[in-house]
């Protein structure tokens, strides 16, 4: 999810001194694995479906459009590729869907309504219970994915494409696309931004705006590389048959590494020094 909105503004001038956490990483999975018990009852457990004899004409459309929209995004997708990627007419395309932009906001609310919905259930939990003293930040940023994690395990939700899809959606660059999902998750937005708020009240608003910015572009553009689940097996190491467990083992790396930006100390005198011998090293000129 991205809380960003088209009117972000740059960073403070003044920043205010960003929380410094001393925990130790083993420390911070004890914060994270407070949510465990609660994401193990949430975790989708869905049982196998019954095979399908046929899928209808609407749904290979859709599913075809999620495809090549994860490839190419918005703007690179076209009705033609999406009718060859399907096997259909354009004909069968104007039948089911009015225009481009309605079989592309019902390709992208079929999956991010259900991860949005998740969220907001996570995180009443998440504040009903009282968040961690020291961690509280990073159980806010775990709360965003753990939905994200899970549906990546269901297929009939999106399966392993879903977190190229979530990536994907945020970081395209179609103005159709950001007002979408801008204009449909802001409740989503607004509860998670007050959340952070909250856990970081030392931060003003506008610099607060701009950190969430940076990290969670970051994140989409990760999550829409084609290698990301090799990424997380990778930071996961040796997985289990438990998915709760796999998620909060994820993490407890992914998660600390994301608060740390939301905390960090910047311009400070020290690093402002460092930066300018750096205009003293003259310039690269033209060859």
């Amino acid at each position: 999810m991205s809380l960003k909105t088209n009117s972000t503004t740059g960073l403070s001038d003044h920043p205010q001194a960003a929380l410094k956490s001393d925990a130790s990483q083993s420390s911070v999975s004890l914060g994270l694995d407070a949510l465990t018990q609660r994401h193990t009852a949430l975790v989708a457990v869905t049982p196998p479906s019954e095979p399908r004899a046929k899928v209808s004409t609407k749904e290979r459309i859709l599913n075809a459009t999620e495809t090549l929209f994860i490839a190419r995004g918005f703007d690179g997708t076209s009705l033609r590729a999406i009718t060859t990627e399907a096997a259909v007419n354009l004909a069968a395309v104007n039948y089911h869907f009015g225009s481009k932009e309605e079989m592309f906001t019902i390709v992208l609310t079929r999956r991010l309504d259900v991860m949005n919905a998740d969220r907001l259930r996570r995180l009443d939990a998440l504040e009903a219970a009282g968040l961690d003293a020291a961690h509280g930040v990073e159980q806010i940023i775990a709360t965003l994915f753990l939905p994200a994690l899970a549906l990546a395990r269901t297929i009939e939700l999106g399966g392993e494409d879903f977190l190229r899809l979530l990536g994907r959606a945020y970081a395209d660059p179609s103005p159709f696309v950001r007002e979408l999902l801008a204009g449909r998750y802001v409740a989503t937005n607004i509860r998670f931004k007050t959340a952070f708020t909250r856990a970081l009240p030392e931060l003003v608003e506008q610099d607060l705006a701009m950190r969430l910015h940076f990290i969670l572009d970051s994140v989409s553009a990760t999550l829409a590389a084609e290698d990301v689940r090799k990424l997380f097996n990778v930071l996961n190491g040796a997985t289990t048959d438990d998915a709760a467990a796999n998620d909060i083992s994820f993490l407890s790396y992914f998660a600390p590494f994301l608060a740390s930006g939301l905390r960090a100390n910047v311009r400070q005198p020290k690093q402002i020094q460092a930066l300018q011998k750096l205009a003293h090293t003259g310039t690269i000129s033209a060859a």
